[in-house]
């Protein structure tokens, strides 16, 4: 059986919908919960998909949480084995300083729905897919990154302008939430209510409503979003490995 291991930084922050997607291929999906685990210790290429999940902290705050360290050298490790690999919100952001690019703090906090804009590197990728969800999707970050050498940019929002990124076939990062289960949204409400009442024009009355409205057609553009990307990286029959 195929394995799935994704570092996971908060609880509530978790693969979502693509979870119950994942074990419907047959994948092993286990979780290793930053924090509470030795990620020095772990073989960075043993699973056959890695996951980089969301997360609170910066991609560049080392000196307050070491783990950022370790995450960055798994990484490192993965990409030059290009091995799966998936990175969401800081997940991207981890991903993009691992290959030597700058992350930094955004222009604005961009914390809500809103659509993405494609470039033509992302009309031709699999994340023309979410054009079922009027590409509409969860954002929810204050940080930035500068894109990578020799990625392919994806998608922008009005916000920023890095939404998406890919490094040939098998190295995927997503600044957007394109795991996002609508079922779970009060966790995320809860969880980020301080962050919430900070920033100016964003509301849980909004993210709920907004979550209702957009939350469905996400869950299932995303997949058949990241049913294409697992067929591109070689895990599922059709791709480069099959």
């Amino acid at each position: 059986m195929k394995e799935v291991l994704a570092i996971r930084h908060v609880t509530f922050e978790h693969l979502g919908t693509l979870a119950p997607l994942l074990s419907g291929y047959g994948f092993h999906v286990r979780y290793l919960d930053v924090g509470m685990s030795d990620l020095s210790a772990l073989d960075p290429l043993a699973a056959d998909l890695l996951v980089v999940l969301g997360g609170p902290i910066g991609a560049y705050e080392e000196d307050h949480y070491p783990c950022v360290t370790d995450e960055l050298r798994l990484i490192e490790r993965r990409l030059e084995a290009q091995r799966p690999l998936l990175g969401v919100c800081l997940g991207a952001q981890l991903m993009a300083r691992a290959l030597g690019s700058r992350v930094y703090p955004g222009r604005a906090k961009e914390i809500g729905w809103g659509p993405l804009r494609l470039t033509d590197a992302g009309e031709r990728s699999c994340l023309a897919d979410l054009a079922g969800c009027g590409y509409q999707v969860l954002h929810w970050h204050g940080d930035t990154f500068d894109l990578p050498p020799h990625a392919r940019r994806l998608a922008s929002s009005e916000i920023t302008g890095n939404q998406a990124f890919a490094l040939g076939d098998r190295a995927l990062g997503l600044q957007f939430h394109l795991e996002m289960d609508a079922t779970e949204i009060e966790r995320w409400l809860i969880g980020h209510a301080h962050e919430i009442a900070a920033t100016p024009g964003v509301t849980p009355l909004t993210l709920r409503a907004d979550t209702a409205r957009y939350g469905a057609a996400l869950a299932a553009s995303a997949a058949t979003c990241m049913s294409r990307w697992l067929v591109d990286a070689g895990l599922l029959p059709g791709g480069p490995a099959d």
